[in-house]
């Protein structure tokens, strides 16, 4: 690859926010500075999932220029945190630089460059310092953009191990930097598009002490809004921002501007945004409380990719938000399910995939009061499963327990046809051939959906079970039935049930309780 064009940024873009929705609560673990508020790794996550949605939402034709604007924007508009917040001001750097597919040397000079210009009083072994470094370690590089997205991605990496030898407070806590960890993996997932290579898990180094958590005493706020003010004016905000509080990050350009700041008293930190411009989505946290306590009204979100077991969770009294098989639904999609299912809400994701943005989403609604907890459903078994013991008249923490016992205790499977040859657990498989999965792992390979389905059901009961549920596909009606012939003739023991799901892609998804 030669240039980063716009398929390419939004391959890296919807990457980086997979891989930090994936490791955001390791990265929460590790923040310790500026405030220990556990959230680094949720914000960040939030910020780069702005900017990937942002960029997913433009039509495919557009140019390399509004694709860099886009992003920018995005990151922007949705950048949350002292960290998020930093990332947003690089992310315009790299925009201001690659929008004319200029190289990607001098993209991440200047992205480490407006990265400090944003902060008021910067600190060394923070996000700053792993940006920086990673930019100065490519500009004598030699080679295409492959090669200094690889060095700028391993440097970044070897800042991040030297954040603890530049910030006190890192190595008594023992852990590194926190916003230097996710900024290491937004370039380790641009270096993994730039070369083509596959998509991984980008490690987290794990704190080697337990980490103290912050005291009340102290705590203050942090505020953070967007404002609509001219340069002049923000300058003048800087000042007083700077006067009044710590933490202070003001990143954008041309009228618009994000303004993050922690302060002893949250009001005339807002006055003082109003003096300047106009100020909106202003967000208030008392640092020293994340937690939210919940109202009255209870329901539960549902994610589901078949018009059939939509509609079956729909009756059930869920609130169900519908994706196409292979993609995950967006982060405003189900923000307003939560909003809608009341004060307490439970979310089943059913796909492991959609973890991370069932995840943000409830990070924002927390934020205004809603009290959620994402269930770890990783397939729609285990939703069905969760669904049939929740109770809405139980106390919401009960409930969750209830519902996250009876999916944890659901082992899944499901019957796929292979479409290209892949080296599997269970043998070479090619075009056409069945697959059946148990867990995530291809455990058989056959010619027959029915056959295949037999097998797998077999295996799985050979572990114990009381009931199989079955979710037939389009036209897997026939191989349902066989199943339960079989499992009728082999195991009367056992329980069946069969639901028609009308997902495309899965003839068969399998449950085992």
């Amino acid at each position: 690859m030669k240039i980063l064009d716009p398929p390419a940024v939004r391959r890296w873009a919807r990457l980086a926010a997979d891989a930090l929705g994936q490791a955001s609560t390791e990265i929460d673990a590790l923040n310790v500075f500026p405030v220990a508020d556990g959230d680094t790794g949720t914000n960040l996550h939030l910020t780069m999932l702005s900017a990937a949605e942002a960029v997913e939402s433009l039509p495919e034709d557009v140019d390399a220029a509004v694709v860099w604007q886009t992003l920018s924007y995005g990151a922007l508009m949705g950048a949350r945190g002292n960290s998020g917040v930093i990332v947003s001001q690089a992310l315009r750097g790299l925009a201001e630089v690659l929008k004319d597919g200029s190289d990607l040397r001098a993209g991440l000079l200047r992205a480490a460059v407006l990265a400090r210009e944003a902060v008021a009083r910067p600190v060394e072994g923070t996000v700053l310092s792993v940006l920086e470094s990673a930019a100065r370690a490519v500009q004598e590089v030699e080679g295409d953009l492959p090669e200094v997205a690889r060095q700028a991605a391993g440097e970044a990496r070897a800042a991040l191990g030297r954040t603890p030898e530049q910030l006190d407070v890192l190595a008594r806590s023992g852990v590194v930097d926190a916003g230097g960890a996710g900024a290491a993996i937004v370039l380790e997932t641009l270096a993994t598009v730039v070369t083509g290579g596959a998509a991984e898990h980008y490690e987290v180094p794990a704190p080697t002490s337990r980490v103290t958590p912050m005291t009340e005493a102290g705590a203050g706020y942090e505020v953070m809004y967007l404002l609509d003010a001219g340069d002049r004016a923000v300058a003048a905000l800087r000042e007083e921002l700077d006067a009044m509080g710590d933490s202070l990050v003001v990143v954008g350009g041309d009228g618009l501007w994000n303004v993050h700041v922690h302060v002893p008293e949250a009001g005339p930190a807002v006055e003082a945004g109003i003096r300047a411009g106009r100020p909106y989505r202003i967000r208030i946290t008392y640092l020293a409380e994340r937690t939210h306590k919940g109202g009255s009204g209870s329901g539960v979100v549902v994610v589901a990719a078949g018009d059939g077991i939509a509609a079956l969770f729909e009756e059930c009294g869920a609130i169900v938000v519908r994706r196409a098989p292979g993609t995950r639904p967006t982060l405003p999609a189900l923000l307003a399910a939560i909003r809608q299912a009341g004060d307490e809400v439970a979310v089943l994701p059913n796909d492991d995939g959609v973890r991370a943005v069932a995840a943000a989403a409830a990070e924002i609604a927390r934020e205004e009061g809603v009290t959620v907890s994402v269930l770890p459903t990783e397939a729609t078994v285990q939703g069905l499963a969760a669904l049939a013991v929740h109770d809405p008249l139980r106390r919401f923490d009960d409930d969750v327990v209830a519902m996250t016992d009876a999916a944890g205790h659901t082992r899944c499977g499901h019957v796929t046809v292979a479409d290209k040859e892949a080296f599997t657990s269970a043998g070479v498989c090619r075009p056409g051939d069945v697959l059946g999965l148990i867990g995530g792992d291809v455990a058989v390979i056959g010619e027959s959906v029915a056959g295949v389905a037999v097998t797998v059901v077999d295996r799985m009961l050979a572990g114990g079970g009381e009931l199989v549920t079955l979710v037939t596909g389009e036209g897997a009606g026939e191989a349902a039935s066989e199943v339960e012939r079989h499992v009728a003739g082999t195991r009367p023991d056992v329980d069946l049930v069969v639901y028609d799901g009308e997902q495309g892609g899965y003839p068969l998804l399998i449950g085992v309780e």
